[in-house]
């Protein structure tokens, strides 16, 4: 199973920020002031681990037999601060940012999936860059950011399906059920794009009444949550029938249909993230559209997870929960800027939302954590719940506000 990168806390980008991220040409970059990586398919070596802040640009070889990719990731070991891809073997380029002081990590993925390999601590000292640019160059810059960010959630979401999959087809249900909501996480961070993708959610994250209800054929995780936890003769589905009503455990054929189907609808939302037609939508949808996607992830929460009906079988919708109030936080941390630069109003709103969130996550924080687990939904009392929803609809209302408000 992919092993989930822990959060400790997606920082603001006023806090520990991104001014400025891309990918230049090597003759714009003088090689005394390139900071030089080499790239493998197991190593990751950074030429110093520390910097002065201000323009950084790091010189990354691949002496590796994989298309590599370079990244720089921000403290909380999720947020993307800068990245260049398709690194082909033997071949170089250099990733150029305007880096402010901070604690920060660095990593390579060789083969473009999983975790990475030599993530390592990299520490940007000296004064805070005052930012420059106009609303159209930080635009590109938050929608770059946030391609980039939902492209490594799904690079790291396809081998782990790969591995549950694996798991659940062989009949080893133990392993599965272990790795259920961490793998879910990935997908849960950045469901809106799925969704947007015609049937491709409904694929991989239907409910059975979902599915029922709108004729379509029942697969995907749910399917496979069904058969993991067997539901008891006198359980009850989501909708209040029979669970047992028209329903068997899969046989060994059709856990392999079930799981073979999985990988396919993933591979289908790898290709996507990764093809220009996703880069297209996103830059048309401009600083709206990630803007947009924090709010529908607060949704996602609000609609399913808080009520206990998304994992109905497993029990597990923390899990889902947390990770979506991470995609949520992590959209919202690249178009807080704007919201900022809108005055006293602005301020205002952010500092709503940064104090709904941390109400929010230490909330959460006291059921558990994505890297350690959390209770069950049914060991929830009335109480616990009643205050997540007062906390989800305390961060709503200004989160409702924000795209406005980003928009001017």
């Amino acid at each position: 199973m992919t092993s989930h990168r822990p959060l400790v806390a997606v920082l603001a980008i006023g806090a520990a920020a991104l001014v400025l991220a891309g990918c230049v040409a090597k003759s714009d970059v003088a090689s005394g002031d390139a900071l030089a990586v080499t790239s493998t398919d197991s190593t990751c070596e950074v030429s110093a681990s520390t910097a002065k802040s201000g323009t950084l640009a790091f010189d990354v070889s691949n002496a590796g037999q994989q298309v590599s990719e370079f990244y720089l990731l921000a403290e909380d070991g999720l947020r993307i601060v800068g990245e260049v891809e398709n690194i082909a073997p033997g071949a170089s380029r250099t990733l150029t940012v305007v880096a402010q002081p901070g604690e920060y990590f660095t990593l390579c993925k060789p083969g473009m999936v999983g975790d990475g390999v030599g993530k390592s601590g990299f520490t940007v000292g000296g004064d805070r860059v005052v930012a420059t640019g106009d609303d159209a160059a930080q635009n590109k810059q938050a929608v770059d950011l946030y391609a980039a960010f939902v492209k490594d959630q799904v690079e790291q979401l396809l081998p782990a399906v790969k591995t549950f999959a694996a798991s659940y087809k062989a009949g080893d249900d133990a392993a599965a059920k272990a790795a259920f909501p961490t793998v879910r996480a990935y997908y849960e961070r950045i469901e809106p794009v799925a969704d947007k993708l015609s049937d491709l959610d409904p694929r991989i994250d239907y409910r059975e009444v979902d599915a029922v209800a709108e004729g379509l054929d029942w697969t995907g995780f749910h399917r496979i949550e069904k058969d993991l936890w067997v539901p008891a003769k006198e359980a009850l589905n989501a909708d209040g029938a029979p669970a047992w009503r028209d329903w068997a455990p899969s046989t060994s054929a059709q856990r392999v249909s079930h799981g073979d189907q999985l990988i396919s609808d993933v591979q289908e939302l790898y290709d996507y993230v990764h093809s220009a037609d996703f880069q297209t939508t996103l830059e048309d949808q401009g600083i709206a559209g990630i803007s947009n996607g924090a709010v529908g992830l607060l949704d996602e929460v609000a609609t399913g997870k808080i009520t206990g009906e998304e994992d109905w079988w497993s029990g597990t919708d923390l899990s889902d929960f947390a990770a979506n109030v991470e995609g949520s936080k992590m959209a919202f941390s690249l178009v807080r800027d704007f919201a900022v630069s809108r005055g006293a109003a602005g301020k205002a709103l952010a500092a709503r939302i940064d104090a709904g969130y941390a109400d929010l996550e230490a909330a959460l924080a006291t059921h558990g954590s994505l890297t350690h687990g959390f209770v069950g939904d049914r060991e929830l009392t009335d109480a616990d719940k009643r205050e997540l929803v007062d906390l989800i609809n305390a961060l709503a209302e200004p989160l409702s506000q924000l795209t406005a408000t980003v928009l001017g």
